[in-house]
């Protein structure tokens, strides 16, 4: 398909101000969401799984990756185009139809409580569903300005040749970004296991840090005049109304966070043995080279992850006859599924269970390997991007203090 730029022999029009700085927000915006969530398409796909659990249409979660490497590219492009002013009533009407669509999701995610973070910016930008509502509601009221106007987009460029080589441009890197960091990981890790991190450190509160803030609101009956009223916890205490025998509590109080106080960047890691004992601070801890292979479910491994997992194992078999490393195997899956694995590659490492969620955010692949020392992220791989023997020696193991 290809485009063909104005009439350069149409009048002039007086240009249409309010459309510019719509078209401007709009483009920039959507170019910026698609950036952000192609930089980690498995954790948009991630989300993508909640709302389809939500929605009960978990047939669609084995594809949750793809859809969202596609969703982030029709961003991108639509942005772009938006900008370039191409195909100008084309693109006002996806992006109407795709705003109309986020709108009711942040709605109902917001409404329902049924998924607590949207996930328009990924992990970069974290936004509670009120609020990326809100922000869907502004970007709605600027697109109807774009579609309104939809007939008076022209291109900003001329030559037909530029415009054509430009959109192409425009629809590979979209799609590309998102393929890429899906098989090499994302270009700027936003999670608490990013490298150069201390895991130990982001587990615990620091001192003097304020914890959260929640005032509880009593029910309260006059059993004289059948009066009733609420008050909350200071105001029950300061009135001293435990001592006035004619009131009475009825139900249990109702709680509600006042102030968000201190958040641990890593409150769910609990690293166990296959006989269930807690082995995080042992495994965390170790002041030697530790590498840790994430994978949240080994029966989900492709004959291709399959593969490098093997070379993996084998890497790292080596690499143990003459360094003293320690090595595991983090999952989320089955005893059985693991002594099955077992069985096939005869594995180095040593079997631990952690939950999926923050196996997720360890390493972005499945399998996925993430290096340690002393307690902090050194460096982390996904199945394909794994370095030789020769490369971990040179690099890492040759410069252990």
């Amino acid at each position: 398909m290809t485009f063909t730029a104005s009439n350069s022999s149409a009048k002039p029009t007086k240009p249409n101000i309010l459309l510019w700085i719509a078209r401007i927000l709009v483009g920039l915006l959507f170019i910026f969401s698609g950036l952000i969530k192609a930089n980690d398409p498995m954790g948009f796909g991630y989300k993508l799984d909640e709302y389809f659990h939500v929605f009960h249409m978990g047939f669609l979660s084995d594809f949750s990756t793809w859809i969202a490497i596609f969703l982030c590219a029709i961003e991108i492009i639509l942005g772009g185009l938006l900008l370039i002013g191409l195909a100008g009533r084309k693109v006002a009407w996806g992006l109407l139809l795709l705003i109309i669509f986020f709108t009711f999701l942040t709605f109902y995610s917001a409404a329902s409580g049924a998924v607590k973070s949207c996930g328009c910016f990924g992990d970069a930008i974290p936004l509670t569903p009120w609020e990326s509502f809100i922000k869907d509601l502004v970007l709605l009221v600027l697109i109807l300005i774009i579609f309104i106007f939809r007939k008076q987009i022209k291109p900003i460029i001329k030559s037909p040749f530029t415009l054509n080589l430009l959109t192409l441009l425009i629809v590979i890197v979209s799609f590309g970004i998102g393929i890429f960091t899906l098989y090499y990981l994302p270009f700027v890790d936003f999670l608490p296991y990013k490298e150069g991190n201390n895991i130990p450190s982001l587990m615990k509160v620091p001192e003097g840090a304020e914890p959260d803030v929640y005032e509880h609101i009593y029910e309260m009956k006059n059993k004289k005049t059948n009066e009733n009223k609420k008050v909350t916890d200071k105001e029950y205490m300061s009135q001293k109304l435990w001592e006035d025998e004619d009131w009475e509590i009825i139900g249990e109080p109702k709680t509600t966070l006042v102030k968000k106080g201190f958040e641990l960047k890593i409150p769910d890691l609990i690293i166990s043995d296959m006989d269930g004992t807690d082995r995080t601070e042992e495994v965390i801890n170790n002041p030697y080279y530790n590498f840790i292979v994430t994978s949240t479910n080994v029966s989900k491994m492709s004959p291709i992850d399959l593969k490098a997992l093997e070379k993996i194992n084998n890497t790292i078999r080596e690499l143990s006859e003459d360094y003293n490393i320690r090595a595991i195997l983090a999952t989320a899956s089955s005893s059985d599924e693991v002594n099955y694995l077992n069985d096939q590659m005869d594995l180095v490492l040593e079997t631990f269970y952690v939950d999926a969620v923050p196996l997720k955010s360890m390493v972005r692949s499945n399998p996925g390997v993430m290096l340690m020392l002393n307690g902090t992220v050194i460096k982390k791989w996904s199945s394909i991007n794994f370095p030789s023997k020769e490369e971990l020696i040179k690099n890492y193991l040759d410069k252990a203090p």
